[in-house]
């Protein structure tokens, strides 16, 4: 038995170093530090849109260099924002989907937790979809996971075991009760993100109304 753990370890020990070169850290004009994944190799960021309220932003990648950073898109509705940074070459995040997701499988969560970069904290996933309980609203679906969000998470990547993302780490309904936006609702954001830069880069791709309460932003 240690054997099939030791192996499990090794294996989430590469899935995690793979996925850590995407994750940067996102910091604004009050000095408040977020996450983001790159999903492009020439500077496109996903993260929370609560994680960008205040700018001007900088992006501190995770081989040492920070970045400035353009705010292309931010939907309050679906709590997310794209970023742009100037370079090339960057790694990215293998996007995944929630489509054959099922209860009880293994994922991770990769952030800042509390300014500790690359932090990683685990478990097993609940549930997605809409009809949830706790959910902040039914407009959209999520993924939620048996693990312990932090302030520093937002905008992360929720990752399968395969380091595939399969949502952006959003808040907190309870003690070790993590929830995330869908993977499938980023991408169709970023689709719609695209497509508003030549209009107006910064506006939002949605009309920027107040989000629904929730437990706990993180």
């Amino acid at each position: 038995m240690s054997g099939v753990f030791e192996q499990l370890n090794s294996a989430l020990a590469d899935v995690l170093t793979d996925v850590s070169s995407s994750v940067v850290q996102v910091r604004d004009e009050s000095r408040g530090a977020g996450a983001g994944t790159i999903w492009q190799s020439d500077g496109l960021i996903i993260t929370n849109a609560h994680v960008v309220q205040h700018g001007p932003f900088k992006v501190a990648l995770n081989d040492g260099r920070v970045l400035d950073a353009k705010l292309l898109a931010r939907d309050e509705e679906h709590d997310l924002a794209a970023l742009s940074v100037e370079a090339h070459d960057l790694p990215t995040i293998q996007i995944g989907s929630t489509r054959d997701l099922h209860p009880g499988q293994w994922v991770m969560a990769l952030g800042h937790p509390w300014g500790v970069t690359n932090a990683a904290t685990s478990g097993v996933l609940i549930g997605v979809g809409r009809q949830l309980p706790e959910l902040p609203t039914v407009s959209q679906d999520w993924v939620v996971a048996d693990l312990h969000l932090r302030p520093g998470n937002s905008g992360g990547p929720l990752v399968d075991s395969q380091g595939r993302i399969i949502g952006v780490n959003t808040l907190i309904t309870g003690p070790n009760v993590g929830v995330a936006v869908s993977v499938d609702v980023a991408k169709e954001f970023v689709k719609r993100a695209l497509a508003s830069v030549g209009a107006s880069p910064a506006e939002p791709v949605t009309p920027a109304e107040p989000a629904a309460p929730v437990s706990e932003m993180v």
